[in-house]
């Protein structure tokens, strides 16, 4: 059997065949990848809440207003949707963290929650509701059908680039222009 390819820490760029609504021209950044499956987190399908109104609905007390309030929240995928997951800046750990690297490290647990609303947030953040998850061998699958390109993660896209622009800039990565990708890409 072939060597699995870990993709953590990677982006899966959609192709722009992708027919699946939820994932078309998509962004989605991998935390775990091993031979059970993977699970990674949409980065550029925003829903109709931002950080305050998330926070408020989790009665969580939202201070004086801050740019921090006013960010986007994600649909992470269609999993579990109800369920928060904080990608961020290493700055500090809560009760549920893991470091996928060095610059990213994902939280799943209220605590952070509560820090953004005392005013302590992780100097760069991106919350989504839901994630992205793939059964054992599936990912592979999909990639082995051209459904995705991958790069590894760039945190500048993850966390600064505006989000109309994330998935054009992650292709960019690859060295080329997302136009140029035509509906036979990937295939010899």
């Amino acid at each position: 059997m072939e060597a699995l390819t870990n993709l953590q820490n990677h982006f899966l760029i959609a192709m722009p065949t992708m027919e699946d609504p939820f994932f078309h021209r998509s962004v989605t950044y991998i935390c775990e990848h091993n031979e059970d499956g993977a699970m990674g987190l949409v980065i550029n399908q925003p829903v109709e809440l931002n950080v305050a109104k998330l926070l408020e609905q989790l009665e969580i007390v939202v201070p004086e207003h801050s740019l921090m309030f006013d960010r986007q929240v994600f649909a992470g995928g269609p999993l579990a949707r109800d369920r928060g997951f904080v990608l961020h800046s290493p700055d500090e750990e809560w009760r549920s963290s893991a470091r996928i690297s060095d610059e990213i490290m994902i939280t799943t647990s209220k605590d952070i929650l509560e820090a953004m609303g005392s005013g302590k947030a992780p100097d760069k953040f991106l919350l989504t509701l839901g994630y992205a998850g793939w059964d054992a061998g599936q990912l592979e699958q999909e990639l082995a059908d051209n459904s995705w390109l991958t790069i590894p993660a760039d945190p500048d896209i993850l966390f600064n680039t505006p989000i109309s622009e994330r998935w054009q800039k992650a292709t960019e990565k690859l060295g080329f222009h997302a136009w140029q990708l035509g509906p036979g890409a990937g295939h010899a």
